[in-house]
């Protein structure tokens, strides 16, 4: 029987008087992909931020490893993994070095952080730009190494928002393939993102979110059965529950400029 790693029933978020998240309810398996994709201003980074643990919710409830989120919110946050919209790495330090604050930050004894370390690096396909200044990284290397510093602790969940924004496609083919690897390791993924053929290829599961609300849930081809066409693109389905999608560029450049773009991201929604 497939194991439940994450719970959500009817997780509701107000601002005042906008409700930003609307009593939505899925769960996710263990080693599972799943992906919540919408336009911007759908919900998909406040229900991300909900869920680990960044923002209360108004009413509903969620739990991790059956640790509820709110009650357990210092356990949740020790055995999930976030890599944000925002940058987190520090430009500064080397790719090694922001592993090292991260294990300290995350209290790995001090006897294993080296090897966690290098670990992730290699996992992550960072071994030879570890002792390099981060400033100096690509964007896609950037985020794996976002992605190396957040599994250090070896969570039962990585939440990943919008894990390859920005991104040219050589550079999400390389993320994704280590986000394979991690779910194949046993790690649970779920991710939001704008690009449907990245949903389709990679989530085994997908909430369509549109004006707070799950407007569709299921597999991809699930989805596309849901709009009478089993040929359809993701697109198409997309399209038809929740409109266009935004997709960005940030091959080629340089640290200042991903931040930028993740910002610009970050603020759209």
């Amino acid at each position: 029987m497939t194991k439940k790693i994450l719970e959500v029933k009817n997780l509701t978020k107000k601002f005042g008087n906008f409700t930003a998240v609307n009593s939505i309810s899925f769960n996710v398996d263990k080693s599972e992909i799943f992906g919540v994709v919408g336009p911007n201003g759908a919900g998909k980074t406040t229900t991300i931020k909900m869920l680990t643990t960044l923002l209360p919710p108004t009413s509903g409830e969620a739990s991790i490893g059956n640790y509820d989120i709110v009650r357990d919110a210092s356990t949740v946050r020790r055995i999930i993994g976030y890599v944000p919209q925002l940058l987190s790495a520090d430009g500064n330090l080397t790719g090694y070095e922001n592993l090292l604050m991260f294990a300290k930050l995350y209290d790995i004894p001090s006897k294993e952080r080296e090897k966690r370390i290098w670990d992730s690096l290699h996992l992550m396909g960072l071994s030879d730009s570890a002792g390099n200044m981060v400033k100096s990284y690509s964007g896609g290397m950037i985020r794996r190494l976002e992605i190396a510093q957040s599994v250090l602790h070896r969570p039962l969940v990585l939440f990943l928002d919008e894990p390859t924004v920005g991104l040219d496609p050589i550079a999400r083919d390389a993320v994704w393939k280590h986000v394979e690897t991690l779910a194949a390791n046993g790690t649970t993924v779920l991710m939001t993102t704008h690009y449907m053929e990245e949903a389709d290829t990679m989530c085994s599961r997908i909430a369509i979110m549109h004006k707070g609300n799950i407007a569709a849930i299921g597999s991809p081809k699930e989805l596309k059965l849901s709009i009478g066409n089993q040929d359809a693109s993701l697109d198409k389905v997309f399209e038809h529950y929740a409109g266009d999608k935004l997709e960005e560029n940030e091959s080629g450049r340089n640290f200042a400029e991903v931040s930028r773009t993740r910002r610009n991201a970050k603020r759209l929604g």
